[in-house]
C-alpha cells in the first residue's frame, strides 16, 4: 500500500502547495473559477463582434486591440509591482477587470451593438490583466516554500489550462441555451470573477523586499539590464520565443480543417483544443515535477519536443493522429512553462521578480501574435501543412543553437539557483 501510494504521489499532481498554504490555495481556487468565467467572456466578445460586423477581420481586430495595451502595461506593471504592495496593486487590477465585466454585462442588456465599445473593453482588459498577472506572479513565492515552486507552478497552468478548456465551451453553451443573448456569458464572468477578488483580499500584504524605489522607465530598465546580465533568465524567454514564434500553427488550423482534413467548423475546434487538452492532462499527472533538479535542461528537451511534435502534426495525415501530436505539444509546453516561471521566482531577487513577470507576459502573450503572423504569412506562400512541418524544424534548429550558445542553461541546478 505504501509503496503504491508512493508511485500515485509521484505521478498525480503534487496538491502540497495547496495543503500547506490557505494563502496559496484561495488564491488558485479563485484564480481558477475567475479564469473560466474569462474564458467565457473570450468567447462571447468575438462572437459578437462577429454578429455585429460579419467579419473574420474585424473579428481578428480584437487581437490587434490588445497587443499593444498588454506589452506598454506588462513593461510599466512589472515596475508597479515591484515598488508598491504587491496585494494592494493585484486588487486594483482586478478590480479594474470586475468592473469591466460589468460594463460588458450592461452593453448586453441595453443592446447597445457598439464594436468601438467592444475593441476598448478588449484593449482595457489588456492592460489591466498585463499588470495583474506579474503581481499575482510575484506574490506565489511568498506564500509557499521553495521547493514547491515548480509544484504550484504545475497547478496555475492546471488552472490555465482547464479554463481554456472548459472556459469555451461552456462559453458556447450558455449562448446557445440564451438564444444568442450576450447577457448571460458576461454575467456568469462578472459573478465568478468575484472569487479571483475574495482570494487577493484574504491575503496579508506582501510589500517588495529590498530599498525602495520608484515606479518608471528607468526601473523598466534596470528589469531588462538585469535579463541581460543573467544568461539563464534570457535563455528562459528566448526558447519560449523560439516556440512561440516559430512554431505556433494557430493561425493554421482553418485552413488545415477546411483543405486538408475537410470537416470545417467541427474540425477547426478540435484542432485548437488539443493542445489545451494535452497541456491539462500533463498538469494533472505533474506530480514528478518537484524532483527534477537539472530544469534548464529539462526546459532545452520539452521545447525540441514541442517543435518535433508540431513537425510530425504537419507530416501525418490523419486527423486524429495529428491530434495526438497537437496535445503532446501541449504538454510539452505546460512542463516547460512550470520550470521557466520556477526560475524566474526562484533565480531572481525579490526585488526583480515584478519587472521580470512583466516582461515574461509580454513574451507569452506576443510571441504567439508574433507566431500567427509568421505561421500565416508562410502558409500563404509554401501552403499550411509545409509551413507547420517547416515551423516544428526552425523551432529544434534554432533551440539547438541556443543551446550550444548558452551552454550553461543545461547545467542549471534548481538546488543552487543562478
Amino acid at each position: 500500500m505504501g509503496r503504491g501510494r508512493r508511485v500515485v504521489s509521484a505521478v498525480v499532481a503534487d496538491v502540497r502547495p495547496l495543503r500547506e498554504s490557505a494563502h496559496f490555495r484561495r488564491l488558485w481556487v479563485g484564480i481558477t473559477v475567475g479564469q473560466l468565467g474569462q474564458q467565457m467572456t473570450n468567447v462571447a466578445v468575438a462572437y459578437q463582434v462577429w454578429s455585429l460586423t460579419r467579419s473574420s477581420f474585424a473579428v481578428g481586430l480584437l487581437g490587434a486591440a490588445a497587443v499593444v495595451p498588454m506589452i506598454v502595461f506588462g513593461l510599466y506593471g512589472g515596475t508597479l509591482v515591484d515598488t508598491f504592495d504587491r496585494r494592494r496593486v493585484a486588487i486594483v487590477a482586478s478590480t479594474g477587470l470586475w468592473l469591466l465585466s460589468v460594463v460588458l454585462v450592461v452593453q448586453a442588456a441595453l443592446d447597445l451593438g457598439q464594436v468601438w465599445l467592444l475593441y476598448a473593453v478588449v484593449a482595457a482588459q489588456a492592460a489591466f490583466f498585463s499588470v495583474n498577472n506579474p503581481a499575482r506572479q510575484a506574490i506565489v513565492p511568498r506564500l509557499i516554500r521553495a521547493e514547491l515552486l515548480p509544484s504550484a507552478n504545475a497547478l496555475s497552468t492546471l488552472s490555465f489550462s482547464l479554463g481554456f478548456t472548459v472556459g469555451p465551451l461552456a462559453g458556447g453553451f450558455l449562448l446557445a441555451v440564451s438564444n444568442g443573448d450576450f447577457t448571460l456569458p458576461y454575467a456568469v464572468d462578472a459573478v465568478t470573477f468575484l472569487a479571483a477578488l475574495y482570494a487577493l483580499w484574504r491575503l496579508p500584504p506582501i510589500p517588495p523586499q529590498g530599498p525602495p524605489r520608484r515606479a518608471g522607465f528607468r526601473s523598466m530598465l534596470e528589469g531588462f539590464r538585469f535579463v541581460r546580465s543573467r544568461p539563464n533568465v534570457l535563455m528562459s524567454f528566448l526558447v519560449d520565443l523560439c516556440a512561440m514564434v516559430l512554431a505556433q500553427p494557430r493561425a493554421l488550423f482553418p485552413e488545415l480543417a477546411d483543405t486538408v482534413y475537410g470537416g470545417g467548423s467541427r474540425t477547426l475546434g478540435i484542432l485548437q483544443a488539443a493542445p489545451a487538452m494535452g497541456a491539462l492532462v500533463a498538469a494533472m499527472s505533474s506530480g514528478w515535477l518537484h524532483r527534477i533538479r537539472r530544469q534548464g535542461l529539462a526546459i532545452l528537451v520539452c521545447v525540441l519536443g514541442y517543435g518535433a511534435s508540431v513537425a510530425t502534426f504537419g507530416l501525418v495525415g490523419s486527423l486524429w493522429v495529428g491530434v495526438v501530436f497537437l496535445a503532446l505539444s501541449g504538454a510539452f509546453d505546460m512542463v516547460s512553462a512550470a520550470f521557466r516561471s520556477t526560475i524566474l521566482q526562484v533565480a531572481a531577487p525579490d526585488e526583480m521578480r515584478g519587472r521580470l513577470q512583466g516582461v515574461f507576459v509580454v513574451v507569452v502573450a506576443g510571441g504567439p501574435r508574433l507566431g500567427d503572423m509568421a505561421a500565416g504569412s508562410l502558409g500563404s506562400i509554401v501552403g499550411p501543412t509545409l509551413a507547420v512541418v517547416a515551423g516544428g524544424c526552425a523551432c529544434m534548429v534554432a533551440t539547438a543553437l541556443l543551446a550550444a550558445r548558452f551552454r550553461g542553461f543545461a547545467r542549471y541546478d534548481a538546488r543552487a539557483p543562478e
